[in-house]
């Protein structure tokens, strides 16, 4: 199944885990990485972000992060967005 927009997709990854420490960005577990979910737009990723950050905050070594894909997949191209 296709997805016909007249936007241009630009894919998000966002996925956590719990870090070793909170002064380096080093995962305890890489085996037990949140892989949360792939998106189509920053908006929606964020929204994902938000309410996976808000459902650990008692845990201050849990992060979530969202991952740029586009950028990745386009090296040197510019983005309308952050």
């Amino acid at each position: 199944m296709t997805e016909s927009s007249d936007s241009k997709q630009l894919l998000h990854l966002v996925f956590g885990g719990e870090l070793s420490s909170l002064e380096d960005v080093q995962f305890r577990d890489l085996n037990s990485l949140d892989i949360v979910g792939i998106f189509p737009d920053y908006a929606s990723a964020l929204a994902a972000w938000k309410s996976k950050a808000q459902q650990t905050v008692d845990n201050a070594h849990m992060r979530y992060f969202i991952v740029h894909m586009h950028r990745l997949l386009t090296p040197g191209g510019t983005t309308i967005e952050s």
